[in-house]
């Protein structure tokens, strides 16, 4: 990515150079932490049928993917949930908070719902079957909006590889490296690298070493939402990546679900 990130900016390198600076620097490695599972599927809610994992996508607002993960501070964890557009990638909806009851989902999930359009019936929304995406006040919101509702296999984080990585982006490029003061501190600056960095500069391979926002600027009008009246057909921008579920290399496998990488 960093290579892409360079010729963009007129350097003309070698992917191979920019390792082996990159590992003369001491730049490579991140030792990560112990993880904290914040999945707790042990509920009577009732729980849906995987609907994702064999989707194939071709435009935005045809899957959602919802995940939540803890940040350590210094005296106390805090919890963020987030909302990605899965096609895209790009961030759509975010809480940060001190517990892990329902609201947090919902206040993200909330975001998502005022920041994006879709077709009744168009959109899947996937996570885990934690007990705040499983509660009658998350699921009841989801029906009011006709999405429909797809959760993981239990212990399968793969299921979620897409909000997974993403916890793991955020994790590696902004909290092991940012002590926050407190709770409003990590708000505004967690929202900054959600906002600014990671949907407007952050360069994908997967989508063509585009920012979310470069890329679903290419493919407005892709999708469910039928925003120019196209009924989600290609009407301009590039041709549509078919997206099924990746694995990522060096993917570590896990338990749990929702916060496998602190």
């Amino acid at each position: 990515m960093l290579t892409a990130l360079l010729r963009r900016e007129g350097q003309v390198v070698n992917h191979k150079r920019v390792l082996r600076l990159m590992r003369e620097d001491n730049l490579l490695s991140l030792r990560r932490k112990k993880y904290v599972f914040t999945t707790d599927s042990r509920h009577n809610w009732p729980i849906y049928p995987n609907l994702a994992r064999h989707a194939t996508l071709t435009g935005m607002n045809q899957l959602w993917v919802a995940d939540i993960t803890f940040i350590r501070l210094g005296s106390e964890f805090i919890y963020l949930a987030v909302v990605l557009d899965a096609y895209s990638r790009r961030v759509i909806g975010w809480k940060l908070g001190r517990t892990l009851h329902a609201e947090l989902a919902i206040g993200a999930l909330h975001m998502a719902l005022s920041q994006r359009k879709w077709k009744a019936e168009g959109l899947i929304h996937h996570s885990d079957q934690g007990v705040q995406y499983a509660s009658s006040e998350y699921t009841e919101t989801l029906q009011r909006c006709e999405i429909q509702i797809s959760m993981s296999r239990r212990g399968n984080p793969y299921d979620n590889a897409r909000a997974e990585r993403f916890m793991r982006t955020l994790k590696e490029e902004e909290v092991h490296g940012t002590d926050y003061r407190d709770l409003e501190d990590a708000r505004s600056r967690i929202g900054e690298f959600l906002e600014q960095v990671y949907n407007r500069q952050r360069l994908h391979s997967a989508l063509r070493y585009l920012t979310p926002e470069e890329f679903e600027q290419a493919n407005e009008g892709r999708g469910s939402d039928g925003t120019d009246g196209s009924g989600g057909k290609p009407t301009t921008g590039l041709p549509p990546l078919p997206q099924t579920l990746e694995i990522p290399p060096g993917f570590p496998h896990s338990h749990g679900s929702a916060a496998a990488y602190p």
